[in-house]
């Protein structure tokens, strides 16, 4: 039995690795949110990328099952995502 736990993104301590990052994204990172805050920036940046790649992998499938979103189907989802009331839902054709 292991006791190794499985932590969803965006979950658990956290942990000292190292990356290489471009230096010009380095200097865009501290002049935003300067030396402290460095880690938790880039935390979220993965975070979102992460949840950006799972998106296109469930677009990816549901396209390949069921074809391509239609304009209504995505004008629906444009809504949803700018916070419209019903984000379109039954008023697309």
């Amino acid at each position: 039995m292991s006791d190794e736990v499985n932590y969803g993104v965006g979950e658990g301590p956290t942990a000292n690795v190292s990356v290489s990052l471009h230096s010009g994204n380095i200097a865009a990172v501290r002049a935003r949110v300067g030396k402290r805050g460095f880690s938790a920036y880039v935390d979220a940046a993965v975070q979102r990328q992460i949840e950006r790649d799972n998106l296109a992998e469930l677009t990816a499938a549901h396209e390949a099952e069921h074809g391509a979103f239609s304009d209504a189907e995505i004008d629906a989802a444009r809504a949803l995502l700018r916070g419209d009331a019903d984000g379109g839902v039954g008023n697309a054709a």
